[in-house]
């Protein structure tokens, strides 16, 4: 099979049946990772990133799909159905007014639009159009094989210093190496002449990458961050936990707890209290545990408190099977005695001291609110 048709068959594997038509009809390119993943016959990521020379009014009419657009940047998020989303982007050159600002931006051809990114190999496009020529202008490819992050622009990290955030995540990801100037530019860039929420931004999406530890890691190496001691074994804890099934579906908690090992947010010292204490039973530990944040929970784990994760696997699950109106009906009058017949009932459960089902949580739950109440 030849290139293009290995190409074509990638392309045609991305799914994007009457959207990809439309799209090609305005000139339209793959960007971003799909473009990278393609031209190195590797997976694509589930959502795709398209730059089109093209007013997007017309094209976003003519998908007739549901779309969050974003104005300043003539860019929309359109919601292609199946799970997945096309970011769509109209091609454009950038100007920074200072360094760390928001760029000024202005319609401009692919070519202009692959010129103005920060890296090579994110300087790759796909046109969706029949024949599928690839554009890369600044040897995106080259470097993607050698396994080198090389820079565009001299002043990339001065205009945007986020980009050595980026710069962490494709290495990490990739297993890429900044060249020499690349390097000596990354060690300059600094992170505090960008507003909180941009920089935060840039560093949730590196504590979401599977190699995260890494990335911080070489942003500490670089001189952009400054990682607290015994960081290392701990960013590496916690991405062991966080990938552990009981965890499954806490991708939020996963993500703020990287960044709470890495001492980017607070919950260290909470997560260390948790990890240190011995709740001699369930109820115990429900106590120690309830109200704290999924992720100081995740972190607390790592740090080696094993009843943390009996807690999250089990203990928090348990539920009585009585409520409120069992207690009311059997003649308890409403008020606080009520919440502390079931708060007895439910340690009780949780601990053993009553075996399972309806009566034995109520013969417990009247007697804890009669006593809470006094003599009825």
């Amino acid at each position: 099979m030849s290139a293009g048709t290995e190409l074509a068959a990638a392309v045609e594997e991305l799914r994007l049946g009457r959207v990809g038509a439309v799209l090609a009809r305005f000139d339209a390119w793959i960007v971003g990772g799909v473009a990278r993943a393609l031209v190195a016959g590797t997976r694509p990521e589930a959502d795709i990133d398209v730059a089109v020379d093209h007013e997007l009014d017309p094209i976003l009419e003519r998908l007739g799909l549901p779309a969050k657009r974003h104005d300043r940047f003539e860019t929309a998020v359109v919601d292609l159905g199946d799970g997945r989303h096309a970011d769509i982007a109209r091609t454009r050159v950038e100007t920074y007014a200072s360094p760390g600002a928001l760029p000024d931006v202005a319609p401009a051809p692919i070519e202009a639009d692959l010129a103005r990114r920060d890296f090579t190999v994110n300087a790759i496009a796909v046109s969706l159009a029949a024949g599928h020529r690839i554009l890369d202008p600044h040897g995106g490819r080259a470097d993607l094989g050698a396994k080198v992050l090389r820079v565009i622009h001299p002043r990339s990290f001065e205009d945007d210093p986020t980009r050595a955030v980026r710069a962490a995540r494709y290495c990490s990801r990739l297993g890429l190496t900044p060249d020499p100037a690349t390097l000596r530019r990354l060690e300059r860039a600094d992170l505090a002449l960008v507003t909180r929420d941009r920089r935060d931004a840039e560093l949730r999406r590196l504590a979401a990458e599977r190699q995260a530890a890494a990335g911080f890691r070489l942003l500490a190496e670089w001189g952009a961050i400054e990682l607290p001691a015994g960081t290392d074994d701990l960013l590496e804890a916690v991405a062991a936990v966080r990938g552990d099934p009981v965890w499954a579906g806490h991708a939020e908690p996963g993500i703020r707890a990287m960044l709470i090992a890495a001492g980017l947010t607070t919950g260290l010292g909470q997560a260390r209290r948790l990890a240190a204490a011995s709740p001699g039973r369930p109820s115990d530990a429900i106590e120690l545990a309830v109200g704290a944040d999924s992720a100081v929970l995740l972190v607390g784990t790592a740090l080696g408190g094993g009843w943390i994760e009996d807690y999250v696997r089990e203990w928090s699950e348990v539920r009585l099977e009585i409520d409120g109106s069992d207690l009311l009906a059997a003649g308890i009058p409403a008020g606080p005695a009520i919440g502390a017949g079931l708060g007895e009932a439910l340690r009780q459960k949780l601990d053993g001291a009553i075996p399972g089902g309806r009566r034995s949580e109520l013969e417990a739950a009247i007697r804890a609110a009669r006593r809470a109440s006094g003599p009825i």
